[in-house]
């Protein structure tokens, strides 16, 4: 069997008609998501000597990112992604640039806290807003490949990111890895804005809010979200973590290169899930690949160097891509139209909220017990991740599809 045939699923993706455009501009939209978490850390603890408030800073931004990102996600439903995305571009740009000057001019730290947050509150989700895109255009078929590229892509973000971000605030200067974030971030969300022809039809709002509401939030997409949560517990942990311990073994550098690793792993994972077919429903899926992210990630309790961390990290990594891309899929298929944006932002935010409960509990971890011990956090934060799995195992089961929609349990 040639290469070319293993890739035709991918490559059938981008015969759709501006496929590749806003797959491209929402690869660079979503760079800022882990260049400025890190940047935020890197900068912080350079200014201060803190992990604890770095973390803290991180996560502030992190948290309004969650909360702000269904409420972008809900205006792009009812009014089109075009013009709700350049409004919070320009928001986006003005609060990022106003963060780095109140650190660096030393403004008073809750200033930094509330800057930090409008950076993360003016930033719509780009990855759920390309998803919609891909929704639009491809029958079921073809999503679980469309969902599974954009986690690899997402996983190309994180290969690429923290090694940018982490050599550019050590070489040039710490505000520079953040800024070079945002302004990633503002080019890839105005072209993605500009590309009028692939944007959802937008769906404006007949009945009260209130039924919006409970149309929203179906037990899929809360066992999904809560989930995420503790996935995004890891991820912020980890970022404080391997930046701490790489520069307590004397390497603050590779702290990049190490994330990245992760990052790697799951981008591997994510390219064989696009292209397989595997056996059971996608409820089924999302809890096995749940259990294997918590499963994989004790290993983080035996790091004790970079080179056992690089290992750990790869093999861990592996269980990423799966987890996120079943648990989409799976809020996908059951989601009535008009809702999709804002029910794939949800998860997203899970994922964002967990991180700000990741930044800040690790931050205090490394600070009080050292990086290396610190490495408790994201394992256990992933135990749970495989808890919440099995735990809502049955609310997610044999659900019906709004109607209008194909039953996952048709499509294998």
């Amino acid at each position: 069997m040639s290469a070319r045939t293993v890739f035709s699923p991918y490559s059938r993706l981008f015969a759709v008609p501006g496929s590749v455009a806003f797959s491209l501009a929402g690869w660079v939209g979503r760079l800022p998501a882990p260049m400025l978490g890190l940047g935020a850390v890197l900068l912080v603890s350079q200014e201060t000597g803190s992990y604890g408030l770095a973390g803290a800073v991180s996560g502030a931004l992190a948290l309004s990112y969650g909360v702000a990102g269904p409420q972008w996600a809900r205006a792009m439903d009812r009014r089109g992604q075009g013009p709700v995305l350049r409004l919070a571009m320009v928001v986006f740009a003005l609060s990022g640039v106003a963060f780095v000057a109140a650190v660096v001019g030393g403004a008073p730290r809750w200033s930094w806290f509330v800057l930090a947050a409008a950076v993360g509150g003016s930033s719509p989700n780009i990855g759920s807003l390309v998803r919609a895109r891909w929704a639009a255009v491809l029958d079921r078929a073809g999503r679980q490949t469309a969902f599974a590229f954009e986690a690899v892509a997402d996983e190309v973000v994180f290969v690429v990111g923290p090694p940018l971000v982490t050599l550019l605030a050590t070489l040039l200067a710490p505000p520079v890895g953040f800024l070079t974030g945002v302004v990633l971030g503002a080019v890839g969300g105005l072209w993605l804005a500009a590309l009028r022809d692939t944007d959802p039809p937008p769906h404006p709002v007949a009945g009260p809010s209130t039924a919006r509401w409970w149309a929203v939030l179906t037990p899929t997409l809360l066992v999904v979200t809560v989930t995420y949560l503790a996935v995004g517990t890891v991820f912020g942990a980890i970022d404080v973590v391997v930046a701490g311990f790489a520069e307590a073994e004397g390497a603050p550098a590779l702290s990049g290169v190490a994330l990245a690793v992760f990052a790697a792993g799951s981008l591997l994972a994510g390219l064989v899930y696009g292209l397989a077919r595997l056996p059971g429903t996608l409820a089924t899926r999302f809890v096995a690949t749940a259990v294997a992210f918590g499963l994989a990630a004790q290993l983080l309790w035996g790091v004790g160097s970079l080179a056992v961390l690089v290992g750990v990290g790869f093999l861990a990594g592996l269980t990423i891509a799966p987890v996120l891309v079943s648990g989409t899929s799976l809020v996908e298929s059951r989601t009535a139209p008009g809702l999709l944006t804002e029910s794939l932002a949800w998860t997203i935010s899970g994922l964002t909220l967990g991180v700000t409960v990741g930044s800040a509990v690790a931050g205090a971890a490394v600070d009080a017990w050292g990086a290396e011990t610190a490495f408790a956090v994201p394992a256990v934060a992933a135990a749970f991740v495989a808890l919440l799995g099995l735990g809502g195992a049955a609310l997610v089961a044999d659900r019906p599809a709004p109607a209008g929609l194909v039953d996952d349990r048709t499509t294998g």
